[in-house]
């Protein structure tokens, strides 16, 4: 199940997991051995008794980890600046399944950011699944509302999961199909 890549840890306090693929919470003990299997965008996947789970970056201390930081807008940032920061955070959202984050696989379908006030924007998200029936769907809702809502001057986030038109491979940017071993 894992190999090289994998790293052992002893879980340093309890934490919240998530199941993957089916979604749902779970709370591993303090001093449990488990294995990093995917370490991206700051969120981790963990193998531990023959299950994988998902480790929210905010809870990475518990693998021994640094969580990560709000990123960086500059005072003078331009719209495009705030655009370019908006789907770099995306970027940094992986499927804990796929290490190819969600992005390069088609899952964002819209991103429209708008004005809330004079000091706030507004961003809308329209996103989809590689499966209707996933059961991390609200899980990687939730991080994309994350990632981009500790933007600094972010107001307001807000996520829609659709499924029209259904996502298939062909939406996956060239570098994610290369990576997933479909070219």
């Amino acid at each position: 199940m894992f190999g090289q890549e994998s790293e052992p840890v002893t879980l340093k306090r309890n934490v919240d997991v998530i199941v993957v693929p089916d979604g749902f919470s779970v709370n591993l003990e303090k001093g449990s051995l488990v294995y990093i299997t995917q370490a991206m965008g700051g969120s981790f996947t963990i193998y531990f008794e023959g299950n994988l789970y998902r480790v929210a970056g905010k809870d990475a201390d518990a693998l021994g980890k640094e969580p990560l930081k709000p990123p960086e807008l500059p005072a003078n940032a331009s719209a495009e600046d705030f655009n370019t920061l908006v789907w770099d955070q995306m970027r940094t959202i992986y499927d804990p399944e796929i290490p190819i984050n969600i992005v390069e696989l088609g899952l964002i379908y819209d991103c429209r950011i708008s004005k809330l006030d004079d000091k706030n924007q507004y961003v809308y998200i329209e996103m989809t699944l590689t499966a209707p029936g996933c059961g991390m769907g609200e899980i990687l809702v939730e991080d994309v509302r994350e990632k981009v809502g500790i933007i600094p001057t972010v107001g307001k986030v807000d996520v829609e999961l659709i499924f029209d038109p259904p996502w298939n491979q062909g939406m996956m940017s060239e570098a994610a199909r290369l990576e997933a071993g479909l070219m």
